[in-house]
């Protein structure tokens, strides 16, 4: 029987399965306390594409006093950064 950990990873690794199976770039997002990150993996997972989060200084900037980014608002400003650069590098479908 699996633990918990275990059955995460199993689901985890067939999610990834059915994704490559696509042949599609992967848009992969994660969430800190303080950041988010989004980033666009090859279809093979060899490299990464494309990438955007709340790190980026001119992007801490448009956050405001704070400078954090952990809210819907960043959460957009990642998404538009992430969707211009997909453009930019002639990505125009992702998983």
């Amino acid at each position: 029987m699996l633990n918990k950990r275990e059955q995460r990873q199993r689901r985890a690794r067939q999610t990834r399965v059915r994704i490559a199976k696509q042949d599609v770039a992967r848009l992969t997002v994660f969430r800190s306390n303080l950041h988010i990150y989004a980033h666009i993996v090859s279809d093979d997972g060899a490299k990464v594409l494309a990438t955007a989060s709340t790190v980026e200084k001119d992007l801490r900037t448009q956050l405001g006093a704070a400078g954090k980014g952990a809210n819907a608002a960043a959460a957009t400003m990642v998404g538009k950064r992430i969707a211009e650069r997909a453009k930019a590098a002639g990505i125009d479908k992702v998983a």
